[in-house]
């Protein structure tokens, strides 16, 4: 039998692209998650450890050795942060192909490659979206907690370049590797051995939330509710490129916010929103999942490999 990497059979979901008769017996899969989870895990170290490093060296870490941060400047501190976490699109690309033995592309959607047309589509639509979910959100919460009363202040356009720019260059590919890992490989991995998605899905929801820490019940109904349906989504579409989409737009202006007022070294996630986000997201949710869904129907966007 050939070794090479091999796609599913024609007619497979998403979460069944791993299901190529190429991977190994019923219990491989098991074989991937741990090699892929450890090279993630070795990923964040490696990041961290070089980072340590190179503070150490050019005299840019904080005095306490106690710190919980590695950069005295919370631009680097992020762009660390960032770094960490974008090694997860190579990691789970590696994976699939060397231990899944399917194409790397599969992981990206049913074709076999990031559509970017149909990524773009879903921008023009999950852009403005995102904007408006945003911009109700603060307007919700702010006679809580201004945003001009968050963080340090504007800090001066020279600073707020880089930092935007920094955002701008490393964001993406932190998001992107996000929905890789979690509405991807995962959801791909655990669908070799169970013959619903729904089960991955869930699992892969509730760990997306977990991730992102221990704050606020709203926050952690939030995360675990949008994970679901942008699992579902990814399952409609045959892709990931619709969830990419929120996930960049969300993170870029976020970043973007506290970079603009100087708050780039607040430590809060996601995990953290107070309940006017996540009834926020109890609507916007499910309109632009569904939206996008029903644009993947008339656009004939594949949802099965061919």
């Amino acid at each position: 039998m050939p070794s090479g990497p091999a796609r599913a059979p024609s007619g497979s979901r998403y979460d069944e692209q791993g299901r190529n008769g190429r991977g190994g017996g019923r219990l491989a899969w098991v074989g991937e998650l741990v090699v892929v989870l450890g090279m993630l895990i070795g990923g964040l170290l490696t990041v961290f450890g070089v980072a340590s490093i190179v503070a150490a060296v050019f005299d840019l870490a904080p005095a306490s050795a106690d710190s919980e941060v590695v950069f005295t400047d919370p631009v680097a501190e992020l762009a660390m942060s960032l770094v960490s976490l974008a090694i997860g699109i190579p990691v789970v690309l590696f994976g699939a192909r060397q231990m899944g033995k399917r194409p790397a592309g599969t992981v990206s959607s049913v074709v076999g490659r990031l559509r970017w047309g149909w990524l773009g589509r879903c921008a023009v639509v999950g852009v403005p979206l995102m904007v408006l979910q945003l911009g109700l959100m603060i307007a919700w919460t702010w006679d809580d907690e201004p945003v001009g009363d968050v963080g340090g202040g504007f800090p001066g356009w020279s600073a707020f370049a880089v930092s935007l720019a920094v955002v701008l260059a490393l964001v993406p590919f932190q998001a992107a590797a996000e929905e890789y890992v979690f509405r991807g490989w995962l959801v791909q991995v655990i669908g070799r051995a169970v013959r619903s998605p729904w089960p991955a899905v869930v699992l892969a929801s509730l760990l997306f939330a977990l991730a992102h820490g221990f704050g606020e019940l709203s926050g952690f109904v939030l995360l675990f509710y949008s994970a679901l349906w942008w699992g579902w989504l990814v399952i409609r579409t045959g892709g990931l490129e619709a969830v990419i989409v929120m996930h960049v737009a969300n993170n870029v202006i976020t970043f973007g916010l506290a970079a603009g007022f100087g708050a780039l070294d607040d430590t809060s996630t996601a995990a953290d929103a107070p309940w006017q986000a996540m009834v926020v997201e109890l609507v916007f949710a499910p309109l632009y999942c569904l939206v996008i869904a029903r644009m993947a129907d008339r656009r004939g966007i594949a949802r099965v490999s061919p």
